[in-house]
């Protein structure tokens, strides 16, 4: 049985779905790829993992590292599920670009390159939003691309982990450098 929730955010109303076991999606309303992988005939039902989804999302949205994520089983292909993977080492308040993504990616693969465009194709997809932190991947020098949330909650969840933008809408990367093992 697949379930769905509802609840408040800061930035619009969010939709979460579960197995019963994990989080499968979190999306906001009218995001792109909107409960792309919900299938019609969830059951809106409470759960304790919605509570616990809910409190991290608080803590989040406070300002504050809410630490360990909710147990997550989003569903996808075996490609988007290792970039999803990726996207998980991304640690709180920092930035990678869809290059080093895709760098990051061919070394796991044992391959000598990925297309940068195949990764974020990939990103674009994340049907579990902020606790897979697609938001944290940005374009080449900084530069905030697309987010299916919508770029300006893209701009606002940066920000609220402190990454430094400058006056232009970009990361500001002076002295910054990626963290991605």
């Amino acid at each position: 049985m697949a379930y769905i929730h509802s609840c408040p955010s800061p930035l619009g109303s969010i939709t979460l779905s579960s197995d019963g076991e994990a989080l499968t999606g979190l999306w906001f309303e009218g995001q792109t790829h909107f409960g792309s992988t919900l299938s019609g005939g969830e059951e809106d039902k409470p759960l304790p993992l919605f509570d616990r989804t809910e409190e991290w999302l608080k803590d989040y949205f406070s300002g504050r590292d809410p630490g360990a994520a909710p147990p997550l089983a989003p569903k996808g292909t075996p490609f988007q599920r290792a970039v999803w993977q990726l996207l998980l080492d991304i640690p709180y308040g920092d930035t990678v670009t869809y290059g080093r993504l895709s760098q990051r990616l061919a070394e796991r693969m044992g391959r000598k390159s990925m297309s940068p465009q195949a990764v974020g194709g990939a990103v674009g997809r994340n049907p579990i939003s902020i606790l897979i932190p697609c938001h944290r991947v940005v374009g080449s020098g900084g530069s905030l691309t697309g987010y299916a949330g919508g770029l300006e909650r893209k701009i606002l969840l940066l920000k609220r982990e402190g990454v430094p933008l400058t006056q232009e809408g970009r990361v500001d990367q002076r002295g910054r450098r990626s963290h991605l093992p």
